[in-house]
């Protein structure tokens, strides 16, 4: 082999281990350039609305991704997103307290998510069973207490959560708009809840990346067994993962209801565990453990933000919308599965 071969062989390696390396950055490159090519016209303005639409989805995901480091997954975030939110409001209603609404949205986040960690973690049973079944649990419970609860706290809804503009005797409630311009507030033409998105990306960054924590969690989804000869308490691990999460759904429960200002526990957060899982996959994140890098699920947030503009830019039937999804994300799965073989046979 000659010089000039060596050399293009050499750069055709350095440009699949980057692929594979940021693999969340090529994909988000991609689809934004399709994106770009299929409206109008970009503007700043655009862009910050993908951002803010992204923020919801991109937090639960930090914590799915989390999950799915420890080879773990959460069918229940969307359900426990309506479900938090909707008692969110309900204290919201009936302190006026933005605060003392902002910390019970956090409290009960992670209530939900130690019942799933401890029945993961401690009791072993399967995070898919168990997440499905709190799942069907978390959205009857909001949909149930929303049938109960007294009206005046519901805000005057008769199925849906709302914000009330007046305490129950009556005053008026100042905090209502203060909380509404807060969810949907911009600081130098960002969005609020997109600077908390990656204010908390960088955090968790930070913690899985340079944290005997964050590399606890690799370790029990690279090698469970391993893990604990090693002297690892994975069930420790794992239930601590599924609390972050919760803790997580908390504050997203807690930026919807500022968004929106009412939570339908009919409609709120569904399929949002779909959405979580998309983000996390396009954000490189691999499905069987100990894998990927949380950055990525940033990036996988905005992709799929960006995959729903295009669709709608495209006028597509919306009852193709969700098929044209799952095909993108069974097409990046495949390219995480190949792309590793392929760069081992390149090297050959």
């Amino acid at each position: 082999m000659n010089n000039a071969q060596a050399g293009s062989k050499k750069a055709g390696e350095n440009i699949l281990t980057f692929i594979g390396r940021h693999s969340y950055i090529v994909v988000f490159v991609l689809i934004f350039i399709v994106y770009m090519l299929t409206t109008s016209g970009l503007t700043w303005g655009g862009m910050m609305n993908i951002f803010r639409h992204s923020a919801v989805v991109g937090i639960i995901a930090l914590g799915m991704g989390l999950i799915c480091l420890t080879g773990e997954i959460d069918l229940s975030v969307g359900s426990m997103l309506a479900f938090d939110a909707g008692f969110s409001v309900v204290v919201f209603n009936k302190t006026g307290s933005i605060i003392l609404t902002l910390l019970f949205a956090l409290a009960f986040g992670v209530v939900c998510g130690l019942i799933n960690g401890l029945l993961v973690g401690y009791i072993q049973m399967p995070a898919f069973i168990v997440t499905l079944a709190t799942m069907l649990i978390y959205r009857s419970f909001a949909q149930y207490c929303c049938q109960r609860i007294d009206k005046v706290l519901l805000g005057g809804g008769s199925s849906v959560y709302k914000m009330s503009r007046k305490l129950p005797d009556g005053t008026e409630l100042a905090a209502y708009q203060r909380m509404y311009n807060f969810g949907n507030g911009k600081i130098a033409t960002l969005p609020i809840v997109g600077i908390i998105l990656i204010l908390l990306t960088i955090l968790f960054v930070y913690i899985s990346t340079s944290t005997k924590f964050g590399k606890k969690i690799y370790a029990v989804g690279s090698n469970t067994k391993g893990a604990q000869m090693a002297g690892i308490n994975v069930a420790k691990v794992k239930v601590a993962v599924f609390v972050i999460t919760g803790l997580l759904v908390g504050v997203s429960a807690f930026l919807w209801i500022s968004m929106n200002a009412s939570a339908d526990p009919a409609t709120t957060g569904n399929s949002y565990e779909m959405y979580a899982i998309a983000a996390v996959v396009l954000g490189g994140i691999s499905m069987s453990g100990g894998k990927g890098r949380v950055l990525g699920i940033f990036f996988g947030a905005l992709s799929y933000t960006v995959i729903d503009k295009i669709i709608v830019a495209l006028k597509m039937d919306s009852l193709i919308n969700n098929a044209i999804k799952g095909i993108i994300l069974i097409i990046v799965i495949m390219v995480q599965i190949v792309g590793p073989k392929v760069r081992a046979r390149f090297k050959k």
